[in-house]
């Protein structure tokens, strides 16, 4: 079977990136491993210049970037297209895949099957951050959802809330979450640092990192020892500001003289996240919200205490008291008191460590989620 996905995400060595391409990668890597062709197309977001990659057996190519005042979606989409017939009439692909805004310009041919795969689009996060839809994003999510055969869902949370406002219209869809690296996220022994706090993410509002840094007040009441490092890419405000700096502007100045105990470290390279989970004492994750949310069932399946957030799919990874703990995310004292019962709480942090293990490998393991995928684009494949 040929897969092909659409995505400007694909990770490139040397450069930041996100939990839709942490997911991909793997789940590619995996397809190759089973005797499955997998091309990628974006467009290049790294770089100015049109690049063709060969990572281990994954084609991907990443599209210059074609900028136009008013008709930059056009000309990018035009280039996505050509490149998608350009690799059909080669290798033919059996199922296209992409994220929810992915098909909306989209050209479809009767010998493809179009997949949508629910990481969060632009209503869903809409309605979990309170805000308007743009007229713009939420005319090309319909129309790409229209342009979809079936869809996956990543968690049941995301398909609930994203079918309120679009319509699945009694096609196909699965859920199925996404794969961890079980062979790179595994447990290193001996290697935690007593009170390290540790948070991997995008540094931004909805990732909760804001009332993670007040609750540290509480924490430094009771351990001040403790600290808290901070790892992941800045992220801008409209007007190019820093939500970092904004963050050290206000934030790290009202914790006084704990203030240096809270670090930025800036971006991690993907082969370095397991060795920054394994020197924490507890992973913290306090999303305002997630579609799952790869960084909990990452630390967790370390054998790590993970503290993630009581919101959305939160309940879905965590059984709280047993595989982890869960947080109000708005509420920087319960998120603190969470943090407080690892530390006083030694001996039960441990063994909840290894419980989130099992469950990881019982429900994250990437033989299992590749064989549904399969067995799901088999089956869509098959239909008329």
């Amino acid at each position: 079977m040929h897969i092909c996905f659409i995505t400007n995400e694909y990770p490139k060595l040397d450069f930041p990136h996100g939990g839709v391409g942490t997911f991909i990668h793997t789940f590619s890597q995996k397809l190759i491993e089973e005797g499955h062709r997998v091309s990628v197309v974006g467009i290049n977001v790294y770089t100015k210049v049109d690049e063709e990659e060969d990572d281990r057996g994954i084609y991907i190519f990443r599209l210059k970037p074609r900028i136009l005042n008013g008709l930059t979606w056009y000309l990018n989409n035009k280039s996505i297209n050509k490149k998608l017939e350009e690799i059909h009439c080669k290798y033919p692909i059996n199922i296209i895949e992409t994220a929810e805004l992915g098909l909306s310009f989209i050209k479809k041919n009767p010998k493809i099957k179009y997949v949508i795969r629910l990481h969060g689009g632009h209503h869903f996060f809409a309605e979990s951050e309170n805000r308007k839809v743009s007229w713009w994003k939420g005319f090309q999510e319909k129309k790409s959802f229209k342009n979809a055969d079936a869809f996956i869902a990543v968690s049941d949370y995301v398909k609930t809330h994203t079918f309120k406002y679009l319509s699945l219209n009694k096609r196909p869809i699965e859920k199925i979450n996404s794969p961890i690296n079980l062979q790179h996220f595994q447990p290193l022994l001996n290697s935690h640092i007593p009170f390290k706090i540790v948070f991997v993410g995008t540094v931004c509002e909805k990732k909760g990192i804001r009332q993670l840094i007040q609750a540290m007040a509480f924490v430094f009441e009771l351990f001040p020892d403790a600290n808290l490092d901070i790892y992941g890419r800045d992220w801008f405000f409209s007007n190019g500001d820093s939500y970092i700096d904004m963050l050290k502007d206000s934030e790290l100045l009202k914790l006084n003289s704990y203030k240096d105990r809270v670090v930025f470290k800036g971006p991690v390279d993907y082969k370095e996240i397991p060795k920054k989970y394994a020197e924490s004492h507890v992973c913290v994750f306090p999303s305002h919200m997630e579609t799952l949310g790869l960084v909990a069932p990452e630390a967790m399946c370390m054998a790590k205490p993970v503290v993630f957030t009581k919101e959305g799919p939160g309940p879905e990874v965590i059984s709280h008291g047993k595989t982890g703990l869960l947080c109000d995310p708005y509420n920087p004292s319960d998120i603190a008191k969470q943090i407080k019962w690892v530390f006083k709480n030694p001996e039960a942090a441990k063994k909840m460590g290894f419980n989130a293990r099992n469950s990881v490998l019982e429900r994250f393991n990437i033989d299992l989620i590749v064989e549904k995928n399969i067995s799901f684009y088999s089956r869509i494949s098959k239909s008329n």
